[in-house]
């Protein structure tokens, strides 16, 4: 983006190392802040579109270099992003490569796994839900705070997907409520599959990725697209185009207030 100024470049914003056929990526928190900036959508945007050209790298693993996994999207960024362009247009990119980056990691054939401490809120949340697979700390806190600051919950088109892998009720009561969770809780609602004490979280990780990368590659893409598939087929009403002129009416509503 050239119509407003960027914190940080795309090559800083995320940390990546491989380690076989699993690829180690890490957000890099800029100025202390552990959000998601354009800079890391556009870094992670590349790396998963990359992978396509990459049928060596077998498992992603997500993870976060700073206290917290993730505190959400960038509000100052949405707010100068309206600022530099009152149409919402530059806002409106930026909630589309949101939306791109989940599409790319739902539908990339690497098996996508989010490893989560700290805090995980709104966008990192959304983020993570997008992953295959989740393990977390057991002193991980979670929140979707959207509607408490009066913004939808957009980000990425994510609802759909969290309501299919946590089930309506629940996932209504917490955008509704704005309430935070722990852990065992986010275990129970299905966001993460394992939970462990911090100390043990890269074991638990392992125990995952150790096996994957021994599997038929075919029939793990395979799985991954019918598990997808089945998932999808719940979201036949879903809007999560729509959510980045969502996002950009309601900022524009609050700024014009």
């Amino acid at each position: 983006m050239n119509d407003m100024t960027l914190t940080r470049t795309a090559r800083e914003a995320i940390g990546v190392e491989q380690e076989g056929a699993v690829l180690h990526v890490r957000l890099n928190p800029v100025l202390g802040e552990d959000v998601l900036d354009v800079a890391a959508l556009d870094a992670l945007i590349a790396l998963v579109d990359g992978l396509h050209e990459r049928p060596d790298i077998r498992v992603l693993l997500l993870s976060s270099m700073g206290e917290d996994f993730c505190l959400g999207a960038d509000r100052n960024e949405f707010q100068a992003a309206l600022t530099a362009d009152p149409t919402g247009g530059t806002l409106r990119r930026i909630a589309d490569k949101a939306h791109r980056l989940c599409q790319a990691l739902e539908t990339t054939h690497a098996v996508t796994i989010a490893r989560l401490h700290g805090r995980v809120v709104g966008a990192g949340l959304a983020l993570a839900a997008y992953c295959d697979l989740r393990a977390g700390a057991d002193t991980a806190r979670f929140r979707m705070p959207e509607v408490g600051v009066g913004l939808p919950p957009a980000w990425g088109g994510a609802m759909g997907r969290l309501i299919s892998e946590a089930g309506a009720a629940r996932i209504r009561e917490f955008m509704l409520t704005c309430e935070p969770f722990d852990a065992p809780t986010a275990h129970r609602l299905g966001l993460l599959h394992k939970v462990v004490p911090l100390d043990q979280l890269d074991r638990a990780v392992a125990a995952w990725t150790r096996p994957l990368v021994r599997r038929s590659p075919e029939a793990l893409v395979l799985t991954k697209r019918m598990l997808n598939g089945y998932a999808r087929a719940d979201r036949t009403a879903d809007v999560s185009l729509l959510d980045s002129h969502l996002l950009t009416a309601q900022l524009n509503q609050v700024r014009g207030s």
